[in-house]
């Protein structure tokens, strides 16, 4: 099956640092891959270079066999939707309004441009914000606002950096299953996340990163072991099996 999403000898280096090293990646539509690893391991700068947000100091990044950077900006738009870290919004529009501009490197279609808003807005449970001004929302609304807007854009190629950083526990899970279901519906969708426990119950497939390599690359049950996090992260866990998910379960211990 031919990748939706290639990065080929990937090296980034900012100023000294040699943040990404000869990285490659191939990722697939209708799969969930899950980019972790310690603060520091090169995740978001990875995920920048395959939104195309980031030009690598060498190597190459390939969205659907040509250059992630040499798309014009209308063209990414329709072909790979982002949420990045930061939500910051410094104007006063709607949280309705803020969904809406996903909407404009589309055809105009009116009708169906509103039920696809309205439509995010509900899967992010901000159907009943939509009025409310985005300067007044608190940090977990306006990362679930900029999740609506993420989702309304209609994307065959989903990135979303650190999700579900600003949320509480019901709405980490709500985004990330919106998230298998756009995988479920055939998108490619990458996500960088911290929680290692919500990277074992979602992916299809988990890419760990350290000092800028990937250092681990398979199911959840493959790379989630005790003595690769413990090497990875300098911490002691514990790893279990779930007692309803059916998967790996990480723990802290002493």
């Amino acid at each position: 099956m031919t990748p939706v999403l290639q990065a080929e000898g990937l090296n980034v280096v900012l100023g000294t640092n040699h943040v990404l090293k000869n990285v490659d990646l191939d990722v697939h539509a209708g799969r969930l891959t899950t980019l972790i690893g310690p603060n520091g391991a090169g995740k978001s700068t990875l995920f920048a270079a395959l939104s195309g947000d980031l030009e690598p100091s060498s190597g190459h990044v390939l969205l659907q066999g040509r250059e992630v950077r040499s798309y014009r900006p209308k063209q990414l738009a329709l072909l790979r939707s982002v949420l990045p870290q930061d939500h910051l919004v410094r104007f006063s529009y709607s949280v309705e309004e803020i969904v809406q501009l996903a909407r404009l490197s589309h055809a105009p279609d009116p009708d169906r441009d509103a039920q696809i808003v309205a439509d995010s807005l509900a899967a992010a449970e901000m159907a009943g914000m939509r009025r409310r001004d985005v300067q007044t929302l608190s940090g977990g609304e306006m990362a679930r606002t900029a999740f609506a807007r993420t989702l309304a854009q209609t994307t065959p190629v989903v990135l979303l950096d650190e999700p579900t950083a600003a949320l509480d526990l019901r709405h980490q899970e709500v985004v990330l299953r919106h998230a298998r279901r756009l995988r479920d519906e055939g998108a490619c969708v990458v996500v960088v996340i911290h929680d290692l426990n919500l990277a074992a119950a979602y992916s299809d497939r988990v890419v760990m990163l350290q000092h800028g390599a990937i250092v681990a690359d398979g199911p959840a049950e493959q790379v989630l072991t005790a003595e690769r996090i413990g090497a990875v992260y300098r911490q002691r866990v514990l790893v279990t099996d779930h007692p309803t998910r059916g998967c790996p379960m990480v723990v802290t211990v002493d």
